[in-house]
C-alpha cells in the first residue's frame, strides 16, 4: 500500500507545488501524456502521486480516498463545514495567496464598511422590490461572515464565471470573490469594503484524518514529514 498524495493537475499551482517539493528533495512528475492524471514521486518510497483538480482535493481528503493533498484554504473551508475534524493542516506552502473579499461599486460613495452595507441592504428591497444580490462562488463562507457581522437583508446568487462582471451585467449589486492583486476589481470599477476581508487563503498541504493508514503508511508519513520540515 502507498500513501496517496493529491496535487493540482495543471497550471501554475501544479508547477509551484512541484517546485516546492523539489526544494525539499522530492521530485514529483506526471507520467504519460498531459491528458493522463497519473504521476510519480521520487526521493521517498511508498508515496503515490494523484493528479486532481484543486476543487476535487477537499472532497477526496474528506472521503479518505487520498491521505495528503495540496489545495487552497478557501476551497477547504468552503467545501468542508467541519474541516478541522476531517483534516490536519500540515504546511502552508507560501504561494497561491488570495483574499476572499466583499466588493461594491465605486460609485457607492457612502458604503465603506459592513455597517454601511447593512444600512443600504435594509432599504434596498423596499426601493427595488428584491433583496440586494451578492454574486459569489463561496456561499457558505460569505453567509457565515455576514451573519457574524449582523448583515441580514441580502441574497447570494451563484457565480460560476467571471464574478467581477456580474455587477456590470446587472445580475448582482455587489460581489464576494477571491483577489490577489485587486487589478480585476479596479478594472470593473469595484472597491473592497474596509472590513470586508472574509478569508486569507494560500496553497497548503493537508492530511486526511479519516483516511485509513497501515503501519507502513504511518511510517512513510513520519518520514515524509521529517523530509518536508528539513
Amino acid at each position: 500500500m502507498s500513501l496517496k498524495l493529491g496535487v493540482p493537475s495543471k497550471g501554475r499551482l501544479m508547477d509551484k507545488t512541484f517546485d516546492w517539493f523539489a526544494k525539499r528533495g522530492l521530485t514529483l512528475s506526471r507520467t504519460g501524456s498531459d491528458r493522463e492524471y497519473a504521476g510519480r514521486v521520487d526521493g521517498i518510497d511508498g508515496v503515490e502521486l494523484v493528479l486532481l483538480s484543486a476543487g476535487e482535493i477537499p472532497r477526496e481528503l474528506a472521503e479518505g480516498r487520498i491521505h495528503l493533498g495540496v489545495t487552497g484554504t478557501d476551497l477547504i473551508q468552503e467545501k468542508l463545514p467541519r474541516w478541522e475534524q476531517q483534516l490536519e493542516e500540515l504546511e502552508p506552502l507560501g504561494f497561491g495567496h488570495a483574499d476572499l473579499i466583499l466588493a461594491v461599486p465605486l460609485f457607492w460613495i457612502d458604503v465603506e464598511t459592513l455597517d454601511d452595507l447593512d444600512a443600504v441592504a435594509a432599504g434596498f428591497r423596499a426601493k427595488h422590490g428584491h433583496r440586494l444580490r451578492i454574486a459569489t462562488k463561496y456561499h457558505r463562507l460569505v453567509r457565515e461572515f455576514l451573519t457574524d457581522a449582523g448583515v441580514a437583508d441580502y441574497q447570494l446568487v451563484d457565480s460560476q464565471g467571471a464574478t467581477e462582471g456580474t455587477v456590470k451585467n446587472e445580475t448582482a449589486e455587489m460581489i464576494a470573490d477571491i483577489t490577489s492583486t485587486g487589478e480585476t476589481l479596479r478594472a470593473n470599477h469595484l472597491k473592497i469594503l474596509g472590513d470586508g476581508l472574509v478569508l486569507k487563503s494560500q496553497a497548503t498541504l493537508w492530511r486526511s484524518r479519516v483516511a485509513k493508514y497501515s503501519a507502513e503508511e504511518k511510517a512513510t508519513l513520519n518520514q515524509l514529514r521529517d523530509l518536508l520540515q528539513g
